[in-house]
């Protein structure tokens, strides 16, 4: 992998690693870990789509979602298009005819600024792959949390395996680097927009655009918040089952308030 792509070949696949495809037109990137015999394990919202933001984000991610098989892929453990939550995918439908590409892990600051756009690696470090794997499958078969476009989508879950590393606090993002792009660009347009009483060159103000975007990207990441906890899997789906179990119970109750909220 290079500065300017983390392009990879199939041959150079290891379980345990996160890797990640653009869709159409490179607008998004669907992320999951790869657990070795050309299996995926990946998190969606369904039927491959990361929508439901109930915005106009919503038609740029079905423009950019993968195409659907005509007929059940038999390589699969999940065939039905309904499906959503955690899922376990052949290599070639997770990849839907796009490029194969590997996220990088315990990068150095220079290099992370230098791949200006989110969603492609981290400062974080990685934990060795034997537990990636594990939490993966065990997330496989016990659920991760609630999918959100912006708080919790296949990229936060990714790094999770990953690393262990979950935002803890409800604010309006996760540990996704595309989404912290995504903020982070319309946040650098605000912010620089005072500095026209300064200049008007018009350079002037895209250098201070940009930096202040990236500025966004590098505080926001992973391996720099302090928001964040590190918790095993087991911890993590005990508490959210602990949490569904009492929201039954509340909604028995006819009271609509969570006990938890993923």
């Amino acid at each position: 992998m290079g500065l300017l792509s983390n392009r990879i070949g199939r041959e150079s696949l290891k379980a345990g690693d996160h890797i990640y495809s653009w869709r159409t037109a490179y607008v998004y990137a669907h992320h999951g870990i790869y657990v070795g015999d050309n299996k995926v394990i990946h998190f969606t919202r369904g039927r491959g789509q990361e929508v439901g933001t109930g915005t106009v984000l919503d038609l740029i991610l079905i423009s950019s979602a993968p195409t659907q098989r005509s007929e059940p892929c038999p390589n699969c453990t999940s065939q039905s298009d309904e499906s959503s939550g955690v899922v376990c995918s052949c290599l070639d439908c997770f990849l839907a005819g796009g490029v194969l590409y590997r996220f990088e892990y315990g990068v150095s600051p220079a290099l992370f600024l230098a791949k200006a756009r989110g969603g492609t690696c981290t400062l974080a470090v990685t934990d060795p792959n034997e537990i990636v794997v594990h939490r993966a499958t065990h997330l496989l078969t016990n659920g991760f949390r609630c999918y959100n476009v912006f708080k919790s989508n296949c990229e936060d879950f990714a790094i999770y395996c990953k690393t262990g590393l979950l935002v803890v606090e409800q604010g309006i993002i996760g540990q996704s680097g595309q989404t912290i792009s995504i903020v982070g660009g319309p946040l650098a347009a605000v912010l620089s927009t005072p500095f026209r009483l300064l200049t008007t060159n018009v350079y002037g103000i895209a250098v201070t655009a940009v930096g202040v975007y990236c500025a966004s990207r590098y505080v926001a990441d992973i391996g720099n918040r302090r928001d964040v906890i590190k918790m095993t899997v087991e911890d993590l789906t005990a508490g959210l089952a602990a949490g569904r179990v009492q929201l039954v119970e509340q909604n028995s109750n006819h009271q609509l308030v969570p006990a938890m909220r993923p």
